[in-house]
């Protein structure tokens, strides 16, 4: 199953087609793209058992994020060996580095993204995880079951201020408005043939800049949910970033950042792609 934020509107993608979930169920769910997970369990029930319209034609650039309104983002640091020792860290134990990306960087698959001025804007893909049902103190074994579905994920990053001192702001230099797209939907994981091991690509005006398999994870999504739901409870429609692989601009010598009239372009397989044009 794969559903959509369709012009704030929840739907089910059927091949090229949105269905509107609202219509289609007599108002037993609602319109609302983030109020699903709340009754996660049910839609997923009534979505594999309903009697669906064909639905109509949609634009992926009228699709927004398929969780656009969480409680809660986790967004996890040096989550592959790879990334870690270009960044000069070493590979963590025990727990991940855990930052968030405010909501109000949130955004859909095909999006213009403005540029800070004076900054060094760098791209990050990721595998993006929400939340289908609330997980508390959850095992490793079980944490599939609490995960509603997948996405591809951007972790746009300005270098500039997330590094800077005395006390570096990651959450800050990751949350300018539209540095956390998110889509192009949410795919159920049973909708892939191995949900933990994804290719994962981006490019910059068509040059790979990033290649990765989420098999390659030192945290995977379920010790993810295990270790994060041991500290706080993880709520229904909340996101997890997993973490990017190597190839980053900051780690590239020489470094190397997006530039007015780029595009970046993050593919996840199984999942689909964003595509982000950058701007003055």
């Amino acid at each position: 199953m794969r559903i959509a934020n369709l012009n704030h509107r929840l739907v089910l993608i059927r091949e090229d087609r949105a269905v509107d979930v609202e219509r289609a169920s007599g108002g037993r769910f609602g319109a609302d793209p983030q109020a699903v997970y709340a009754d996660w369990d049910a839609f997923r029930d009534w979505a594999a058992s309903a009697e669906l319209p064909e639905g109509e034609p949609f634009a992926l650039t009228d699709l927004h994020s398929p969780a656009p309104a969480p409680r809660q983002t986790l967004a996890i640091g040096l989550n592959y060996r790879d990334h870690a020792s270009e960044s000069g860290f070493e590979a963590p134990e025990g727990l991940p580095p855990v930052f968030t990306k405010f909501v109000t960087s949130l955004s859909g698959p095909v999006t213009e993204v403005r540029l800070p001025e004076g900054g060094k804007t760098d791209w990050e893909v990721e595998l993006v995880a929400v939340i289908g049902r609330r997980a508390e103190h959850v095992a490793e074994a079980d944490a599939w079951s609490h995960v509603a579905g997948l996405a591809v994920g951007q972790d746009i990053s300005e270098r500039v201020s997330q590094l800077a001192g005395p006390a570096p702001q990651f959450s800050l230099g990751k949350s300018y408005p539209g540095f956390a797209p998110v889509g192009p939907w949410l795919t159920t994981p049973d909708e892939v043939e191995n949900p933990d091991d994804l290719e994962l690509r981006a490019t910059v005006n068509g040059e790979e800049v990033q290649k990765g398999r989420t098999g390659d994870l030192i945290f995977s999504v379920p010790a993810l949910v295990s270790k994060l739901s041991a500290v706080l409870p993880l709520l229904p429609g909340d996101l997890i970033f997993t973490g990017t692989p190597a190839g980053v601009g900051l780690g590239r010598d020489p470094q190397r950042w997006l530039h007015e009239g780029d595009v970046l372009v993050s593919t996840i397989s199984g999942l689909g792609e964003l595509r982000q044009t950058f701007t003055a």
